[in-house]
């Protein structure tokens, strides 16, 4: 049993990675360190200062109620963080299991665990994020785990394809031969060797997970108002699209810079890690 290497010596890393990574981390401090830097309280109405455009005083401008758009972007910088890593990490704790599992018991176990990947994933990932989201009062805790669910299935086909190609190595009937138990197959022998591509799809997934938590923000489905996630902000920013868009367009700018440097960081791992896929598209 041979456990996956990040990197080989010599091996450099790729810009995309080295680029992302840092726009990431960027985003992370800033969001850690929000409350400390914003010039203004993000939640503070100021009536007089309203829809006011970009200036020394207001570097990204003021809504209809007069917050300062820069530190209410500042604020929301977790929201989106959260929505991507907690939305992920959830999806891996349940799908990256059964995947393993469905690999690992064939016949009745993996029909039951599959069957039910296949009907999830025939859901489109808003519609079944509404669905889940619709029985519930909205709130960032259950967008998280509404979209986290949403990415099981994905997750769970993954692990189960990779599962199944190492079940047939030779380390794997070595365990079976000192009779190994499952638990101790499943953790010591499949899943080190497993963690190449659930990484490269775990990076990509965060991408997802982001942009449809985003999206059920927007929808009404997470944070609520006063809130300053930058779906939410997105969304009631639209009455006044034409007269002051700098209340959509900067937190729109920073959606779209997290969303891009995740995906490199994403591009970057799967380069790093296998170099064959090289240039080619993810599907």
């Amino acid at each position: 049993m041979s456990g996956v290497a990040l990197a080989r010596p010599g091996r450099r890393w790729p810009a995309s990675l080295v680029v992302g990574g840092a726009v990431v981390g960027v985003i992370a401090l800033l969001a850690i360190l929000g409350p400390w830097i914003a010039p203004y309280p993000p939640e503070e109405f100021a009536v007089l200062d309203r829809l006011r455009p970009p200036s020394a005083a207001h570097w990204f401008g003021t809504d209809e109620f007069g917050r300062d758009v820069f530190s209410r972007v500042l604020a929301g910088a977790h929201y989106s963080l959260l929505m991507g890593f907690g939305a992920t990490g959830l999806s891996l704790l349940v799908g990256v299991p059964l995947g393993m599992l469905a690999a690992f018991h064939r016949g009745w176990v993996e029909e039951a665990v599959m069957r039910g990947v296949d009907l999830l994933i025939s859901i489109p990932p808003v519609l079944l994020g509404l669905l889940i989201l619709a029985t519930t009062d909205p709130g960032l805790g259950k967008t998280v785990a509404a979209v986290g669910l949403v990415y099981v299935p994905i997750m769970t086909r993954l692990s189960r394809a990779v599962a199944l190609g190492l079940l047939a190595e030779d380390f794997v009937d070595a365990a079976r031969a000192r009779a190994d138990g499952m638990v101790r197959i499943l953790w010591s022998e499949i899943l080190p060797n497993a963690w190449s591509p659930i990484i490269v799809e775990t990076a990509l997934r965060i991408t997802f997970a982001i942009l449809l938590g985003s999206a059920l923000s927007f929808l009404g489905l997470g944070p609520q108002p006063p809130a300053s996630e930058w779906g939410l902000m997105i969304a009631e920013s639209r009455p006044f699209i034409e007269e002051a868009p700098w209340i959509g367009l900067m937190p729109g700018l920073c959606l779209c810079a997290l969303l891009v440097a995740v995906n490199m960081v994403g591009e970057g791992l799967r380069d790093l890690l296998d170099p064959r896929m090289r240039g080619r598209g993810h599907g």
